[in-house]
């Protein structure tokens, strides 16, 4: 849903209200786990954040907090929501002069311990967004080497016409996303 102005308060819970009980617009729930299906398109960013169990710790909170997120033109609302399944929400981005609102709901967690520690969650669109498809997030501590690393993969086709229009452009900020949010990611636990 496409804006003119920053959407209020009262607007974001009206809207996300309306998406509470609407079904995801793609089928393969839960594909970022294994395989995307055909006729999306696949995007794949990795990071390494540095190295330490510490290090591992503060990147989980701060992606609990969605922090992967405070881009300055996009962030999540409401600001409080917990990482858990089911719970509705929504991505507020700024883009070309004007503002959206984008409903998703949390599909699954990621929770791996062992010598390869994960931790993250995915969520799925629902029917005002304007891509269609999933994304998933995951901080993860490899033992052998203390390695942590941020993770974003997703699978997404264009739902809304003009993102169908104006494609090369949706595809620009979807990269710039993911680059933003590994700088953020980044930043936050150095």
């Amino acid at each position: 849903m496409f804006f003119l102005k920053e959407p209020s308060d009262f607007t974001i819970n009206k809207f996300i209200a309306a998406q509470r009980d609407r079904p995801f617009t793609y089928s393969a729930v839960g594909a970022t786990n294994t395989t995307p299906p055909e006729g999306f398109i696949v995007d794949h960013n990795r990071i390494q954040l540095g190295r330490g169990v510490v290090l591992y710790e503060r990147a989980v909170v701060a992606l609990t907090q969605w922090q992967q997120f405070e881009l300055g033109w996009v962030t999540i609302v409401p600001k409080s929501v917990p990482v858990e399944v089911g719970v509705t929400l929504a991505v507020k981005a700024r883009a070309f002069g004007t503002w959206s609102l984008n409903a998703t709901r949390i599909v699954y967690l990621v929770k791996e311990f062992g010598t390869k520690q994960k931790f993250g969650f995915a969520y799925g669109t629902l029917p005002d967004h304007v891509e269609c498809g999933e994304e998933r997030f995951t901080i993860e501590f490899h033992e052998s080497n203390e390695s942590v690393w941020y993770d974003i993969r997703a699978f997404s086709k264009p739902q809304h016409p003009l993102v169908k229009m104006a494609y090369p452009l949706a595809r620009r900020l979807q990269k710039r996303f993911a680059r933003d949010s590994m700088d953020r990611m980044r930043s936050l636990i150095i």
